[in-house]
């Protein structure tokens, strides 16, 4: 294996605050230990200062790694001093008392990232999906899937008759437009959560990403699209998922919008069923998931007809390439 190198790590770990993350949950399992506001996160619980709430962690730009350019990267200080000023690799090397390569291939290792290795995506049915590189994934080329049509349904969800057929054009723009804004603020501040989810059933209008269907039914598919949506629920960190998810290493992010509830995920990439069914690729890329990111993906998703709603999201990402 080649050696590993800080930069590699930081374009898998979101400029480093995936490692504070990472650290921080050793000592604090279960709780909410970063908390991102635009550059910036709370302070935050510091294990090398009693626990105290002192640990302040941000995304600052400097010239590193000896490039030319100014690279982002996740520094921290702790408001009492308590331990010197530094990046994630720094605070790292406190934790897990090593330095260097070591350091390095420690992080590697512990953290999941995969680096330098060819990552089988195993699939429940003992078949072994190996990929290497975005393109042995895609049947389309990457950015190249605006056009691919799938079904929009009205609301209710009861309704399983498609209204029409869409591209990602057409619901990007919904998602962005103010169709879905006055009921999506209405569910957010929704209490009671059958009450919400009653309400999210009975007004938001959805679609079904994977293809078209003359009836919301998997046996009733016309067209696979190509495309795979991956729902996340109940996220503690919406804005650190969406940043890895966007620089993943294998899956080009088609899709990517704030789920109605506001606290999960609904992320669009292609896949190519060519190569292997959408269930042996839902079930590989779920374990993907859970492994590089330790986050587990809505089981709903392994079905053709899965209904996803849309919500409204000003800041949905879309691939410029399908524009």
């Amino acid at each position: 294996m080649a050696a590993i190198n800080k930069k590699q790590i930081l374009s898998k770990t979101h400029y480093g605050l995936v490692i504070y993350s990472h650290i921080l949950r050793e000592y604090y399992p279960e709780q909410t230990v970063l908390s991102l506001s635009g550059r910036t996160c709370s302070l935050t619980k510091n294990p090398f200062n009693a626990d105290k709430s002192t640990l302040n962690i941000f995304i600052q730009k400097e010239q590193i790694l000896g490039n030319v350019l100014d690279k982002e990267i996740a520094c921290h200080y702790d408001t009492q001093n308590a331990i010197p000023a530094g990046d994630a690799f720094d605070f790292a090397e406190l934790h897990y008392k090593q330095s260097g390569d070591e350091l390095l291939k420690t992080l590697n290792k512990e953290m999941n990232l995969h680096i330098g290795e060819q990552w089988n995506f195993y699939s429940k049915n003992q078949k072994n999906i190996e990929i290497t590189s975005k393109s042995q994934i895609l049947s389309t080329p990457v950015g190249d899937l605006g056009g691919c049509l799938f079904s929009f349904f009205k609301a209710p969800v009861r309704n399983t008759i498609p209204h029409k057929n869409v591209s990602l054009v057409q619901v990007y723009k919904y998602i962005i437009g103010d169709y879905a804004k006055k009921r999506t603020e209405k569910l957010r501040i929704i209490t009671d959560t059958k009450q919400a989810r009653q309400f999210k059933a009975t007004n938001f209008d959805y679609c079904t990403f994977s293809g078209m269907f003359t009836i919301r039914n998997d046996k009733a598919l016309v067209n696979h699209s190509g495309l795979l949506c991956v729902d996340f629920d109940h996220l503690q960190n919406v804005d650190l998922l969406r940043n890895q998810l966007l620089q993943d290493e294998y899956f080009e992010t088609q899709l990517l919008f704030v789920s109605p509830s506001g606290d999960g995920l609904k992320w669009i990439i292609s896949i190519n069923t060519a190569k292997a069914s959408h269930n042996e690729f839902f079930a590989a890329v779920a374990n993907y998931i859970l492994q590089t990111y330790k986050v587990e993906v809505d089981k709903s998703g392994r079905d053709i007809s899965r209904a996803c709603f849309l919500a409204y999201d000003p800041n949905a990402f879309i691939h410029p390439n399908n524009l």
